[in-house]
């Protein structure tokens, strides 16, 4: 039994005349990582993920935390961490806070570089000193009576935060300046920061080669406190947990006021700090389970409150009104690294807002070793996989599966937990959602298998005037009651799409799917020797399809396919020539090194290919890629292409007015902003996309074979969009005109919120098909084809198209809009663009759109219209651009 109130009114006597100072406020967005895994991690990992978001820096604050690093005979002492600015204090501090409340086991000094100018750091680092103890029986005993705290753990426990808490407020808050503050105080736990980068922070701490089971970093700086000051960096600490932090509360003062109710007072004066305070609170003070303390910090938003059962719905309703004005508002996102109560076994959680206004991915890799990442872009979680393959190269240098959170929903909770367990075999992952549901490596279970035949990918695209002359005849209204499903036209298949075969294809997946990896990557070898100045285009069309498509891999792990395929996508085009060496084949290749060497060439030929290797470019600025595809543009190359991309921003943005015929091909882990302000081009991403993907698109196209993340198309103009899986929140928010969007996934949230894309009828729409692939390759439809809320809501203009055979989305999850009926007219209209859909993606509108347990459908049975409200949709359209 925890003795809650007795810790809490020791803790008033602890703050009893100490006030916070004041805050001062500064933009967010930083970038969290934690990585976690069933083998010991080298620090070198996090280092390389910090490093891809180094653009999320700024170097006024950095740092690392780890979890599982100390040897088996140090787990179960308190490890206090102790940043000395000016080492004359450290006699003092040790003899009035250390040496004379606990028994130390051991004591060392943190290992650094000499001279913290090698690693680019502009101010000096703390000196570190750790300490490995146990609070003495006599000090426990006192301090337990005079509080009134009877179980001797939880006092423990106490003390130990209570002196901390008296050691920053004497050697941080008081003192000026600053001489000493607590780092972190917890079992297993060690966090150093300083100011800077977190890279530089682990290089000159000099923790490459350390191990641990867990480790979390952060970039950038919190948005409010002393942000040039170490003690103003992430991460910060409770007690076991170390927490790093996206985003800034627009609540600050009021959770500040919670918070001292109950005896605590920030010292640092960052929003972080209070985090960190309010999660040690609920799970330690109050003795909250996981789910009951995730719901405090998020409480779940009225639309999923309703789908609860009545039994939770009335814990969470006791839990808001307890803690609702404790609960941080604005945007945010969570990563806690902890030591497990009970157990002291390692564990990693992210936690996402119930706005969602805060970039996050979630992966998972799952085998005989296990790992487990959260960031803030995908890309850094890829380099974390990356680095791990190339240790170990059983171990794939991609997760077996990556998702969004949506915080606060009904299904998931919007938060997950990475918890190493002991098992026969040593350790193992278990990855649980809020609710603690398992999450495995694939989203879904196979219901069918797709057809395997392997035909060229959209690069043939073209759907004739006769093609959608037989589609068109797909009736929506019946002439009748007596017209049977049956008079559907036979000719109307998936099949016929596919209008060219690439038999090399199908040889390589054969390979593929037996598990002959020498066999496959020999017959790319042959078909660059035998295809003669043209192989390499139709190696790459080969591979693209392989990588892009879902098929079935037999017993072979899918995430070895993938890594198999980008290796040979890479081999192909690295055999390419630089602009030095051109040999006729009608393309040139560019690297960090030559594209600076010399000038830009020139294509002889509109089919000529510009193709760039992203190694060694900075991620955004006057030398990233994304300025070579302008100067590329201006010099009127037409087809381009990127591989190896590490989270390039803008590539294809700044092409100028006017770039129809541009074509640009994406492999690798693109960043932010890909395509935004498009006016013609088309852009294709082999594989998952960040955020803000077709921001203000005009013109052009956007494909994406994957997932893409945060405000997709937002406020785009036109063009089309065209995702084989999921979008994450506040797709196509503000767009105008007459964009085009088809989403074979879901949306996590605020779909379309305020469109105002023209007429109901040939203005702009978005198409959700709400569909999922099975791990053999086979499409499904989700269970709930829209989880959200706010779908369409406050929108003035256009529609939303809604695959819902089942109507599992309601008018409450509609904000505003309202459901009308699906008419031929609209099957017309959304008709072509469903045709391109399948010629991308294999998904078939006869076998996987409108067949619903195995009975085929007619369109008005399988796709439900949503349109504005008839308080916004009488608005003058004609001031809008053409």
């Amino acid at each position: 039994m925890i003795d809650s109130a007795a810790i809490i009114r020791s803790r008033m006597k602890l703050v009893s005349g100490k006030h916070s100072s004041e805050r001062k406020t500064a933009e967010g967005g930083c970038g969290v990582i934690g990585i976690i895994g069933t083998e010991p991690l080298q620090g070198r990992l996090i280092i390389r993920s910090c490093e891809q978001m180094h653009n999320r820096g700024n170097g006024k604050g950095g740092g690392v935390a780890a979890v599982g690093i100390f040897s088996e005979d140090r787990k179960d002492d308190y490890a206090i961490h102790i940043a000395y600015l000016d080492l004359s204090a450290q006699a003092e501090l040790e003899r009035d806070f250390i040496l004379s409340k606990f028994d130390i086991s051991h004591a060392e000094r943190q290992e650094s570089i000499d001279d913290h100018r090698e690693v680019g750091l502009e101010l000096k680092p703390p000196v570190v000193w750790r300490y490995f103890v146990r609070v003495r029986g006599d000090v426990l005993d006192e301090f337990s009576q005079k509080n009134g705290i009877k179980d001797r753990c939880a006092s423990e426990d106490e003390f130990v935060y209570q002196n901390s808490f008296r050691i920053n407020y004497t050697y941080y808050v008081s003192s000026a300046p600053a001489r000493a503050f607590v780092l972190s105080h917890g079992r297993n736990l060690m966090v150093l920061k300083a100011v800077g980068y977190a890279e530089q922070v682990a290089h000159y701490y000099l923790l490459e080669d350390k191990k641990a089971n867990v480790w979390i970093g952060h970039q950038r700086y919190p948005t409010r406190g002393k942000v040039w000051h170490p003690g103003g960096a992430h991460p910060f600490v409770g007690l076991n947990e170390a927490l790093v932090h996206n985003g800034d509360f627009a609540n600050y003062h009021a959770v500040t006021e919670y918070l001292r109710q109950r005896g605590m007072v920030p010292l640092f004066v960052t929003d972080t700090e209070v985090s960190v305070l309010l999660f040690d609170f609920y799970a330690r003070v109050l003795g909250y389970p996981l789910e009951f303390l995730i719901e405090a910090l998020a409480p779940t938003p009225e639309g999923d409150f309703e789908r609860l059962a009545k039994q939770k719905q009335r814990i969470y309703r006791a839990i808001q009104t307890a803690h609702i004005h404790g609960s941080p508002d604005g945007p945010w996102f969570f990563i806690v690294v902890r030591t497990e109560p009970n157990t002291g076994m390692p564990q990693l959680i992210g936690i996402t807002d119930v706005s969602m206004l805060r970039p996050q991915v979630f992966a998972l890799q799952m085998g005989e070793k296990s790992y487990g990442a959260i960031a803030s872009e995908k890309q850094a979680i890829d380099a974390f996989f990356e680095d791990l393959s190339a240790a170990d190269p059983k171990v794939p240098p991609v997760a077996d599966r990556y998702w969004n959170a949506r915080g606060g929903s009904c299904t998931d909770g919007g938060a997950f937990i990475y918890t190493l367990k002991k098992s026969e075999k040593g350790l193992a992952l278990d990855v649980r959602d809020k609710f603690g549901s398992e999450i495995i490596r694939t989203a879904t279970k196979s219901t069918k298998v797709l057809d395997e035949d392997i035909s060229v990918p959209h690069k043939y695209f073209e759907v004739g005037p006769k093609r959608l002359e037989v589609l068109s005849t797909v009736s929506c209204e019946l002439d009748g009651d007596q017209k049977q499903v049956e008079e559907f036209p036979k000719s109307f298949d998936g099949g016929a799409l596919l209008l060219n075969e690439l038999p090399t294809a199908a040889h390589l997946m054969s390979d593929l799917r037996q598990g002959q990896i020498d066999n496959f990557s020999r017959g790319i070898e042959k078909i660059l020797k035998d295809g003669g100045l043209e192989a390499w285009r139709i190696a790459l069309d080969s591979l693209t399809l392989l990588r892009d498509r879902r098929w079935d891999p037999s017993n072979q792990r899918r995430a070895n396919l993938l890594a198999a395929i980008d290796r040979a996508i890479n081999r192909v085009l690295d055999s390419l020539p630089t602009p030095d060496k051109l040999d006729g084949k009608r393309v040139a290749r560019l690297d960090s090194f030559c594209a600076w060497q010399h000038p830009m060439p020139e294509p002889h030929s509109s089919d000529c290919a510009l193709v760039v290797d992203a190694r060694g470019f900075l991620p955004e600025g006057k030398e990233a890629v994304s300025r070579i595809l302008v100067e590329a543009c201006r010099k009127e190359w037409k087809r381009l292409i990127v591989y190896r991309a590490h989270g390039d921003r803008f590539i294809g943005c700044g092409l100028g007015p006017k770039t129809d015929g541009v074509r640009i091909d994406v492999y690798g882990s693109s960043g932010d902003y890909l395509g935004s302000g498009m006016d013609g081009a088309h852009i294709y991403v082999h594989g998952d996309a960040q955020d803000q993907v077709g921001q203000i698109l005009k013109s052009g196209m956007v494909v994406i074979f994957g997932n893409v993340g945060q405000t997709f198309l937002y406020g785009a103009k036109g063009g089309e969009a065209y995702v084989m899986g999921s979008a994450a929140g506040r797709p196509l928010i503000n767009a105008v005109g007459h964009i085009r969007a088809v989403i074979n996934g879901t949306c996590l949230d605020y779909c379309a919120e305020s469109f105002m894309a023209g007429e109901q009828l040939g203005g702009g729409f978005v198409i959700i098909n709400g569909l999922a692939f099975d791990e053999r390759g086979g499409v499904i439809g989700l269970d709930m084809k829209y989880p959200g809320n706010n779908l369409f809501s406050l929108a003035s203009g256009g529609a939303c198209y809604l695959n819902d055979p089942y109507t599992t989305v309601t008018e409450a999850q509609l904000n505003g809009a309202s459901f009308v009926p699906f008419k031929q007219a609209d099957w017309n209209i959304i008709l072509p663009y469903l045709a391109k859909n399948e010629s991308l993606f294999g998904i078939s509108i006869r076998n996987d759109l409108l067949t619903v347990d195995g009975v085929l459908k007619w369109p008005k049975e399988v796709f439900r219209k949503i349109v504005a409200s008839v308080e916004t949709q009488k608005l003058d359209w004609s001031s809008l651009p053409d």
